[in-house]
């Protein structure tokens, strides 16, 4: 089996979790992944991996004493997870890392997801935690790292921790060891990131049907950390366009729905700049959990169960103005070129003619809003079609924007 030139890191508190640890560097070894054990233990001796954990605490900007120097566990085990970051993005700068194995609890997850995220997307991180049963957005954000349960505590080996630790021992090594396949003319396409709901799957569909030929096209799931990713892409210098077909997310943020994607929604061409054809894609509705979830505020709002763990909130024209009001001054400060196109005839499955959500008077608060508030000019354009976001001819129009703004980018 062939492996990667740089090692792959496996990283944890070697003051508790020695055995284990070395359990899963002993796998990879044997499936013939170079590897190199990294201690991040707070209470530490030297010599337990190698790299130990004095060597991780001077990458502290202030030092090991910011470790070792202080008797509170929780600030030794916040500047040991500061140290770690450093150290990760030294040696990948270096080269000197494949991909990192960690194994942790509460504290060891703490400290080790926050430097998986500073590796790049499609290298691996995989991260047996104790707390990974639980809300695990705070440790994966917007990447590819994957957590696993390790059923018992990571306390010791025994028969159920062997078969788990090998299990994520050997996925680490299967994902180090075969890469994936080459991707030919494909490589070369412009990368545009599309957002999509179920909702607006029809037009999002047609457009990627239109573009697919000459665009690398990335759609991304509307609901909160599909926005957050595109964003972060944007700002990595990942996509070259946003085709952001479905901007539901700027209405949950105001709005307190569920798919937040947080203020900085619209950043990729407010902030960055990036070439930006969008639309209203799902703006009809607000997103929250199961029917028991909803804020009694709302008790007398129009819903529609879209599943038994979504409820669906019709869009008031309050809301909609002000989701309006804020797509425009987000897309009013891009430095570069906007089409920002209205479905006149509706902004989703459900706002339909003979749909739950299908209010046109309610939808001109969003329209009107727009009217008022986009700043067209030279580069910047608002095009009003009398269309539904899912009629295919809605999805030509996309598609002819997208290619006339790429032809002058």
């Amino acid at each position: 089996m062939s492996a990667a030139a740089a090692p792959a890191w496996v990283v944890g508190t070697f003051d508790t979790k020695a055995p284990e640890l070395d359990y899963v560097a002993g796998l990879l070894r044997a499936a013939g992944v170079p590897v190199r054990t990294v201690d991040i233990g707070t209470r530490s001796e030297p010599g337990a991996a190698d790299i130990d954990a004095r060597a991780v605490a001077a990458h502290h900007p202030r030092g090991v004493d910011a470790v070792f120097a202080t008797s509170d566990r929780g600030q030794a085990v916040t500047a040991m997870g500061e140290a770690l970051g450093q150290c990760v993005q030294r040696a990948l700068a270096a080269g000197g890392i494949a991909g990192m194995l960690g194994l942790g609890g509460s504290g060891g997850t703490s400290m080790i997801a926050p430097s998986m995220r500073r590796l790049p997307i499609g290298m691996p991180k995989l991260l047996v935690s104790t707390m990974a049963s639980g809300n695990v957005a705070p440790y994966v954000d917007v990447m590819d790292l994957m957590l696993m349960y390790p059923v018992t505590d990571v306390a010791g080996l025994n028969r159920l921790s062997r078969t788990v630790l090998a299990n994520a021992a050997h996925a680490m090594a299967g994902m180090l060891s075969h890469r994936p396949p080459a991707l030919g003319a494909a490589q070369e396409q412009p990368a545009i990131g599309l957002t999509m709901f179920g909702v607006t799957t029809p037009c999002v569909q047609a457009v990627r049907a239109h573009l697919q030929a000459d665009f690398d096209a990335q759609v991304f799931h509307a609901n909160g950390p599909g926005g957050r990713t595109l964003e972060a892409l944007a700002a990595a210098g990942l996509l070259t366009a946003v085709v952001d077909l479905t901007t539901t997310e700027v209405g949950q943020h105001l709005h307190g729905g569920v798919c937040d994607a947080g203020p900085n929604r619209l950043d990729a061409a407010a902030h960055y700049g990036l070439p930006w054809v969008g639309s209203l894609g799902a703006l009809d509705m607000i997103n929250f959990g199961p029917r028991s979830t909803i804020p009694e505020r709302h008790a007398r709002r129009l819903f529609h169960v879209h599943n038994p763990d979504v409820t669906l909130m019709r869009s008031n024209a309050e809301e909609l103005r002000a989701a309006g009001e804020r797509i425009a001054d987000q897309l009013n400060r891009a430095p570069g070129t906007v089409r920002l196109l209205v479905p006149l005839r509706g902004l989703s499955m459900l706002d339909a003619p003979g749909q739950a959500f299908h209010a046109p008077d309610t939808n001109a608060a969003l329209f009107d809003a727009l009217r008022q508030r986009f700043a067209t000019s030279a580069t910047h354009r608002l095009i009003e079609l009398d269309l539904h976001i899912n009629d295919p001819a809605f999805a030509e129009a996309v598609a002819r924007e997208v290619r006339e703004v790429m032809a002058r980018a």
